[in-house]
């Protein structure tokens, strides 16, 4: 959008803001945050989605300025629905409301939801788009990749020694990184729709796979836990517990898994392990992030963070883009994209 004032960037900034703190929370429904000004510019309601079935990011602002959004003006991250679900459409609450002006960040992808913008200007209110669309979209990135594409978006995460073990030779692989790490891991579990892990690492690690703070206490949500493989896992392995829902994926296909958890509105996979689903993922080009652990450590021998990538010489190494480093103690956080994309 051309000749963007500061005005309307700094509202859209917030309504930014406002959006990320809906993270984790909303799914299968997008982060999206709001402001609402009055006739004269004058901040008068603020608000964001931040629960499924709870009321949208303009309706939490609209009822926040109250007959003050008379005349005003809202900043949308994402473009106001025009649909009726669990909830009524946003575009007719702002009609409602009697706003003359609506600024929006995304056009809305899912067509079961678009169409607010124009209905807007059916009722003769001013709609600009594109106010910092490339903040707005990093912000929703995963739900509108979802949409975008008809499969959930893909976390590859891992934890590594220097030389790129993640296990000792007798399978033992607790801890190779520190409890800062440790609990930024369950951080980002908590923002995830689904863990996915193939029948081995099960076999050879039990893991849980749950969502837990500092004090080892679960999270309200959980996300779905996500076998893959056709191995059996036995009756008494916690990811049979009752802590979180597992289900199970009889299959070695990585797209046939995304079609299924797609199927289960799955937004956001965090694809935990072993090394061999990983390489999966990554010879099908499913990896769309990839967030490795590294220890200052060695190990000399065991089990690599990855399995066979089908690479014969140099010229076939995969380069990613470092997007982020990040300090975790004496630990570090690394956090890389595709070079293009996927």
């Amino acid at each position: 959008m051309k000749n963007v004032s500061p005005i309307d960037s700094a509202w859209m900034r917030r309504a930014v803001e406002l959006a990320a703190r809906g993270i984790g929370s909303t799914h299968p429904n997008p982060v999206v945050g709001c402001v609402i000004t009055n006739r004269d510019g004058h901040p008068v309601g603020e608000g964001f989605h931040a629960y499924p079935g709870g009321p949208h990011a303009e309706v939490v602002a609209l009822q926040m300025a109250g007959s003050q959004a008379h005349g005003g003006t809202a900043y949308v991250t994402l473009e106001p629905c025009n649909h009726t679900g669990r909830t009524g459409p946003c575009a007719d609450a702002l009609i409602e409301a009697g706003v003359s002006r609506v600024v929006y960040a995304v056009p809305d992808p899912n067509k079961q939801a678009a169409g607010g913008a124009e209905k807007l200007r059916s009722k003769n209110i001013v709609v600009e788009e594109g106010v910092l669309r490339d903040e707005a979209e990093a912000v929703n990135h995963v739900w509108l990749h979802s949409v975008r594409t008809g499969r959930p978006f893909v976390t590859w995460k891992f934890a590594t020694t220097l030389d790129g073990r993640s296990a000792a030779p007798d399978r033992s692989s607790k801890w190779i990184t520190g409890p800062l790490a440790r609990a930024d891991v369950h951080r980002k579990r908590a923002e995830c729709d689904a863990i996915a892990v193939g029948t081995q690492t099960v076999l050879d690690d039990d893991p849980e796979l749950t969502v837990r703070d500092e004090h080892d206490v679960p999270a309200v949500r959980q996300p779905l836990r996500v076998v893959v493989g056709d191995r059996p896992i036995p009756p008494t392995a916690r990811v049979r517990n009752d802590r979180a829902e597992t289900l199970l994926l009889p299959t070695h296909d990585p797209a046939e898994v995304l079609r299924q958890l797609d199927d289960h509105q799955i937004r956001h996979l965090w694809l935990e392990g072993g090394p061999t689903l990983a390489a999966a993922f990554l010879r099908a080009g499913l990896v769309d992030q990839i967030v490795a652990y590294v220890a200052p450590a060695l190990l000399g021998s065991g089990f690599s963070a990855i399995g066979d990538l089908g690479a014969e010489s140099i010229d076939q190494l995969r380069r990613f883009n470092l997007a982020d480093v990040t300090r975790l103690g004496d630990d570090v956080r690394l956090t890389l994209t595709p070079l293009g994309g996927n």
